[in-house]
């Protein structure tokens, strides 16, 4: 037995082993039985699918954050320009930098991420807020 798991068996966290129940909020079942209705499947059908895409999005949350933390702090702010939508050239004069050096960041910042361009940069960071650059 893990110590972990002896740990949450003396806090009286985890009884027993074996599968667990959750219940959900009304609203929620509310929510996933339109879902479900609409997909056309039951309930418990359409469980697994959800759970494995919110895991999939947590996991690729978690390693973008990752990459992010791995950027200079002026390649941060490179990339938060560029997903802003503005070009090289008012990146470079927002930043006192040459258009060359803000290619040379974003080409850095295209590397960390693993990708190819920043039309994909912007669309994987898409949902978070650079409002704060402007």
């Amino acid at each position: 037995m893990s110590l972990l798991r002896r740990l949450l068996d003396l806090m009286g966290l985890r009884s027993k082993p074996g599968p667990r129940y959750y219940e959900i909020s009304e609203s929620l079942d509310i929510t996933l039985k339109t879902l479900a209705d609409h997909e056309g499947r039951s309930k418990q059908e359409l469980l697994p699918d959800l759970l494995a895409a919110g895991l999939t999005q947590y996991q690729s949350t978690e390693k973008l954050w990752k990459a992010w933390e791995t950027l200079s702090p002026r390649e941060r702010d490179v990339t938060a320009f560029a997903c802003l939508g503005l070009t090289n050239r008012q990146i470079a004069a927002r930043l006192s930098l040459s258009p060359e050096t803000v290619k040379t960041h974003i080409r850095n910042v295209l590397t960390k991420f693993k990708i190819k361009s920043k039309d994909e940069m912007r669309h994987i960071l898409k949902g978070w807020d650079f409002s704060s650059w402007l």
